[in-house]
């Protein structure tokens, strides 16, 4: 949804306000980072998450302060960045990266239901490593009841996206220095498994 504050300061055209866009670039995301404020003094947290339908999903320890903090209900603002590649241009002030981001405005809402809460936590888990919770010992009572869920609405969120090479100016272009872009990837390597599991076979999900 667009409103002022999910309205960029600069480069507007680089918006957007699709939930297609904005969910597409949760889905690919790994971390979020969860800002705010209390008394004046900003505190910024990364932290895995997962999206369901128009509900952005954290976890935390019953005893964190983030968390205690965050369940109150107080404003914050969550983002996340893709980074795509490095744009390259013939002066130091036109060089730029290209991403894909969100950014988030919302409110903390307390998962209580022990079923609901059970399955965010799969979804945060296969958010990392899909399929993996199905393969894991079932949670205990007692570990469900010492975590905190939390969901935030996605209603006020917008996407922002840049693609392309370079935007030098024209008298610029003719210079004999090189321009491009670079493109960078998050690329999973082999699993390596610990001593416990030498003898084991991968997971299928795995390889």
């Amino acid at each position: 949804m667009q409103t002022p504050r999910t309205t960029p300061s600069r480069t507007a055209k680089r918006a957007h306000y699709d939930t297609e866009s904005i969910y597409a670039i949760l889905d690919e995301a790994l971390f979020c980072t969860i800002s705010y404020a209390i008394d004046g003094q900003p505190w910024s947290l990364p932290t895995a998450f997962a999206r369901d339908g128009d509900r952005l999903l954290i976890h935390g320890s019953v005893g964190s302060h983030f968390i205690r903090e965050v369940e109150k209900g107080i404003p914050v603002c969550i983002s996340v960045t893709l980074l795509d590649g490095l744009v390259l241009a013939k002066s130091g002030f036109s060089h730029s990266v290209n991403y894909r981001s969100v950014i988030v405005f919302a409110q903390a809402e307390k998962v209580e239901d022990y079923d609901q809460k059970v399955r965010a936590l799969a979804l945060i888990t296969d958010q990392l490593i899909p399929n993996r919770w199905a393969d894991l010992r079932p949670e205990t009572v007692s570990e469900i009841r010492k975590t905190t869920v939390l969901s935030f609405s996605l209603d006020e969120a917008s996407a922002k996206i840049r693609t392309g090479g370079p935007n030098d100016e024209p008298e610029d272009q003719e210079l004999p220095i090189w321009s491009g872009v670079i493109p960078l990837e998050t690329v999973r390597r082999a699993a390596i498994p610990d001593a416990s599991s030498q003898s084991l076979p991968l997971p299928a999900y795995l390889r």
